[in-house]
């Protein structure tokens, strides 16, 4: 399958708008964890022209439960372990990867050229630094984040609140605690809804 037939397929089942308006995107994921190995294989899957993954861990067994990665890769630096998985869901998707930990001096040299920064982070320090960063260094960029994602059920609780460039996915209650872990399918929810929002700014926010 070449690029024109792969496109020519979403065009049918997105339609040609959402197609090409998604295939002219740029989105940055900071973390490549539970969150952002999901967002991105979404994304990917898509049709997101391009991709910017930074993180610096590799992967563990006990990432397995909730990330999107495989036993086989297991010890590999996750950037380059995500890349392989995207090659083989979009291989048209272009994918600059930064196995570098972000900093608020770095962020802009990484995301700088992204539409969309999506901040899929597990500690709530380093959710924060994302956040702020983006919102006071690119004011006219788009933020994604995620908050409140622990344990299983609560399905109902799950939601998408917008303020002003951020939109935040989750409870915004629910934290990692004894009985409370992280889990495939509310991570994974949660990561859908980042997803989504993406789409949906690309069609509404970013239409221009």
């Amino acid at each position: 399958m070449d690029r024109k037939d792969f496109y020519g397929i979403l065009e049918k089942l997105h339609t040609k708008e959402v197609t090409h308006r998604l295939a002219k995107g740029a989105v940055g994921i900071a973390g490549l964890g539970g969150l952002g190995s999901n967002v991105a294989v979404m994304l990917a899957r898509a049709g997101i022209g391009r991709l910017v993954i930074a993180d610096f861990d590799r992967v563990e067994t006990g990432n397995l439960n909730r990330q999107f990665y495989f036993t086989e890769q297991i010890g590999l630096e996750k950037t380059e372990a995500l890349k392989d998985i995207l090659g083989r869901v979009n291989p048209f998707v272009e994918i600059t990867a930064f196995n570098t930990k972000i900093t608020d001096s770095n962020i802009k040299r990484i995301f700088g050229r992204c539409d969309i920064i999506v901040e899929a982070f597990d500690k709530p320090e380093y959710k924060v630094m994302v956040v702020e960063s983006v919102l006071e260094k690119f004011p006219e960029k788009y933020v994604v984040a995620a908050s409140g994602l622990a344990g299983y059920g609560k399905c109902n609780e799950m939601k998408v609140e917008k303020i002003g460039h951020l939109y935040l996915c989750g409870d915004q209650v629910s934290e990692v605690k004894p009985g409370v872990p992280l889990m495939s399918p509310r991570v994974t929810i949660a990561a859908a809804m980042e997803a989504n929002c993406v789409v949906e700014i690309f069609m509404e926010e970013l239409s221009g």
